[in-house]
């Protein structure tokens, strides 16, 4: 990719089921873009700002606390409105590129295909908590439930990834439906192969979105 300065922001998300690779991925990616002279941000959700981080931890290290799908749901979107007002949105304005670590795609997943919450409030709730905000290209990593967890299972689960086989299996089965409705969005990178053979393709696919945006903005 050659070094070029882009006037407009790219917000690009990294999505998948547990163990699928994602947290590594955005940062090879936003290391790779920063040393395209590229001004990259990382971030994460639920996360990224004081606030946000205080929720993570409630929903995935909290011990003995109940926490129902309903209340996990409104506890993303309260991190995502925060994350949006004081991360995203400014970043965006000021014309760098945005890596997030999940967005709204992972709530409807999550909460809703394995949760049962209905999928067209989960959506409203979304706009309402990114003022519409959507990713410019989301990096769906997929990985078979099993070989996910067990990867996940290596360095100790979270409150989600606690959750029943069932849950995990219904959580990938979102991930490609949304990827069969959104496609221009959303890419399938199967993760088969090295961390390198996928970041490559990770890069590949990005580096369109960033080019078609580049020339927009000229």
């Amino acid at each position: 990719m050659a070094k070029k300065n882009i006037s407009k922001g790219v917000f690009i998300t990294f999505e998948g089921p547990e163990g699928c690779g994602k947290t590594t991925h955005a940062r090879l990616l936003c290391d790779f873009l920063n040393e395209m002279s590229l001004d990259c941000v990382p971030t994460r959700e639920p996360g990224g700002t004081k606030a946000g981080e205080e929720i993570r931890g409630l929903l995935l290290h909290s011990s003995g606390v109940n926490i129902s799908d309903l209340t996990e749901l409104f506890l993303f979107e309260a991190a995502r409105s925060q994350i949006v007002e004081e991360v995203i949105g400014p970043s965006l304005k000021a014309g760098k590129v945005v890596i997030c670590d999940r967005f709204t795609d992972a709530t409807i997943c999550y909460q809703g295909y394995a949760g049962g919450i209905d999928i067209k409030s989960i959506e409203s709730l979304n706009d309402v908590a990114t003022g519409g905000l959507k990713p410019d290209i989301t990096i769906l990593l997929d990985v078979d439930t099993d070989t996910g967890l067990s990867r996940a299972m290596s360095k100790g689960f979270d409150r989600m990834e606690k959750k029943e086989i069932g849950y995990h299996k219904k959580v990938r089965d979102g991930y490609l439906k949304l990827a069969k409705r959104f496609p221009e969005r959303i890419k399938v990178i199967k993760v088969d192969g090295s961390i390198e053979y996928t970041q490559k393709l990770v890069r590949r696919e990005v580096e369109k979105i960033v080019v078609r945006k580049h020339k927009r903005a000229g």
